[in-house]
């Protein structure tokens, strides 16, 4: 039989060495043309990297075994600037490929893809397949997960070629598709729905942000239907208490959907939407240390057994990552 893996930063490793993961995090968050014309004043690369390195160190020494980094384009992704945090770390890091497009993509898309005024084929389609078979940006490492956006605005044109090129890139390389939603909406059932549209089994789905939903229906028709619920902004308390997020995940355990959920934080170790002066004064609980210093405890003493941990927080996230056989071209 031959070896199940998953990429990471430091290249293939066996489903069974990933362990405690971390299926929706983010290293880094910034924004490429601000970042050179409008510098946030907390940023320096040397001392993030230097934080970076030292979060992920305790991370391994609170048991954590792999993070991935949901960072994508369109929020400052940098695999080069990572690769220098991940070389010098035991916890294994995950990239990711896709696009960060909640309304509109850059006007090159505009003008570039089958039909358009510059035409050739769709450049996202290329970037996808390029960054998982081959290497993003020259760096060698390639994604082991898909993301996509929607919020408020829904699938807009823009939204649904993002969601179409990773639906085909999905197909053709059996890497998984993670989404960003806007639970209040419910439209995690709308991308279910086009995913299933084109081809992306439910299985191979994680809709993310459910965890700021109280509303149980909503979570069981999803978990129903094979995808799996991202329970992944423990310590984001400004949108919904960390209690809450408990008690939701303890009532859907109870009901049996254990092996339908990953918990994350959705947290970074920089980011300039939300600077760290900002959440250490507003939302101190919101880094990636918070699920096994504070929720995993909570969880135990609210009913959570042992294998129930385990299914959430190993099994769940190998079976995900583990890509699954690609169509035939």
């Amino acid at each position: 039989m031959t070896e199940r893996t998953v990429e990471t930063f430091r290249g293939p490793v066996s489903t069974d060495d990933l362990g405690t993961t971390l299926i929706h995090e983010h290293v880094f968050v910034g924004h490429p043309e601000l970042d050179v014309d409008f510098p946030h004043p907390e940023w320096d690369e040397d001392v993030a990297i230097e934080t970076a390195v030292q979060g992920l160190e305790r991370l391994w020494d609170l048991g954590v075994r792999t993070v991935v980094d949901l960072t994508v384009l369109g929020i400052g992704r940098d695999v080069a600037r990572v690769a220098k945090v991940a070389d010098r770390v035991r916890v294994h890091l995950v990239a990711s490929t896709g696009y960060y497009a909640a309304d509109v993509l850059p006007a090159y898309f505009s003008t570039h893809g089958p039909g358009r005024l510059v035409g050739g084929p769709d450049p996202l389609l290329e970037l996808f397949l390029r960054d998982i078979q081959v290497g993003i940006a020259g760096t060698g490492v390639r994604a082991g997960m898909l993301k996509v956006v929607t919020d408020r605005s829904g699938i807009t044109p823009d939204v649904r070629r993002v969601m179409e090129a990773a639906a085909t890139a999905q197909r053709r390389t059996g890497v998984p598709i993670t989404t960003h939603t806007h639970a209040p909406s419910r439209n995690g059932l709308e991308q279910l729905a086009f995913f299933r549209e084109h081809g992306v089994a439910p299985e191979r789905l994680v809709i993310g942000h459910c965890g700021d939903s109280e509303d149980l229906d909503y979570l069981r028709e999803l978990m129903d239907a094979g995808a799996s619920t991202g329970m992944d902004r423990f310590g984001m308390e400004h949108v919904l208490p960390d209690d809450v997020r408990v008690a939701t995940v303890l009532a859907l355990l109870r009901e049996g959907y254990a092996d339908r959920m990953v918990l994350s934080h959705d947290a970074a170790y920089f980011s300039r939407v939300t600077p760290p002066s900002w959440r250490v004064a507003n939302v101190p609980h919101w880094n990636l240390e918070n699920i096994s210093r504070r929720i995993l405890p909570r969880l135990h003493d609210g009913g959570a057994t042992d294998e129930q941990i385990h299914q959430l927080m190993v099994l769940n996230p190998a079976r995900l990552l583990t890509p699954s056989t690609p169509e035939e071209p």
